[in-house]
């Protein structure tokens, strides 16, 4: 199955694309250096970029009067307007035409989460934690669109359900940028099985979206399309979702299939089920058949291949492999 989107991501520029932290420093992360042949990165710092330099005294959030400040302890700036400015102007920009955000973790202008929260700018100790200006403003304006940071792609179901995501975002993307009824009917049925992981009312609430009973223009089916599609991506897949769309994939070579095939699919499923094995490995069961009985409109399923197969490779921690 090929895949012929590239996805815009916004990056945070420390991280893999120029030495630009407080410090001078940049963030190396096998993650982002795996993803890069194929996705378009759109860098940005927006402290630098909002005129604080490199390197630069550090900056926090300082929460007073209820507040939020962007505070440099260390020459008493106060760099909340200039940052606010920075980022309307730059989220102006990017517009609709971006799949997801990747953020620098913890920063107090990109973090979107775990940012340290302190009382006053001389504080030792942070009072909470929350986001930093630049991850907030992302949040509020593109909440719809898949925002992570890059520590947490180290989490294997952390990173597949990013790169599903943003992949699925940029087929969508696509699909409205031709703006006909037709190619919306056609992401639709390619993406089926993989909305129907994450929900399967929600699904059928899309189908009768793109079957557009009352003729709205395309333009306002795609809109109503794409904000349901977003709070459906944010839904992770469950284990008994899944196996739920692997039992009706077997359903399509039921009369091809030997006695023993179906017992040994069982079984997977049930490894599956119980933890011991990921769900690459019943589904690549399924992909065997769809190629041997030239199965069409599975071979067309993105759930059995949402991103590139050559990401799969993408150094795992280990951790995020629990059961849903």
């Amino acid at each position: 199955m090929s895949q012929t989107v590239r996805p815009r991501i916004v990056i945070s520029r420390c991280i893999e694309h120029a030495a630009c932290r407080w410090n001078g420093l940049i963030i190396r992360s096998d993650a982002v250096k795996i993803l890069r042949p194929f996705v378009e990165f759109l860098p940005v710092c927006p402290e630098n970029d909002c005129g604080l330099g490199c390197p630069r005294d550090p900056v926090r959030v300082v929460e007073t009067g209820g507040e939020l400040r962007l505070l440099q302890p260390a020459t008493g700036r106060d760099c909340t307007g200039i940052m606010q400015d920075f980022c309307a102007e730059f989220l102006d920009g990017v517009g609709e035409d971006v799949d997801g955000f990747l953020l620098k973790s913890r920063s107090p202008s990109c973090g979107a989460q775990d940012v340290k929260i302190y009382a006053r700018a001389e504080s030792r100790g942070a009072k909470r934690k929350g986001r930093g200006f630049f991850g907030a403003a992302v949040l509020d304006r593109f909440g719809h669109l898949p925002v992570e940071d890059e520590g947490r792609l180290r989490n294997y179901s952390l990173r597949e359900e990013f790169l599903t995501a943003i992949w699925t975002r940029a087929r969508f993307r696509a699909a409205r940028r031709r703006g006909k009824m037709r190619d919306l009917v056609a992401f639709h049925a390619d993406h089926k099985f993989l909305l129907q992981a994450r929900g399967e009312n929600e699904m059928r609430a899309l189908g009768r979206v793109v079957a557009n009973r009352t003729k709205r223009r395309p333009a306002e089916v795609f809109a109503d399309y794409g904000e349901r599609l977003g709070g459906l991506l944010r839904r992770a897949p469950s284990v008994k979702r899944n196996i739920n769309v692997l039992q009706h994939a077997m359903g399509f070579f039921k009369k091809g299939l030997s006695s023993a095939e179906k017992a040994y699919f069982l079984k997977t499923l049930e490894a599956y089920r119980r933890g011991r094995v990921p769900m690459s490995s019943p589904a690549g069961v399924i992909r065997a058949w769809i190629a041997r009985f030239d199965q069409k409109y599975l071979a067309a399923q993105r759930f059995f291949e949402p991103y590139p197969g050559e990401l799969v490779s993408v150094t795992d921690s280990g951790t995020g492999r629990k059961l849903r």
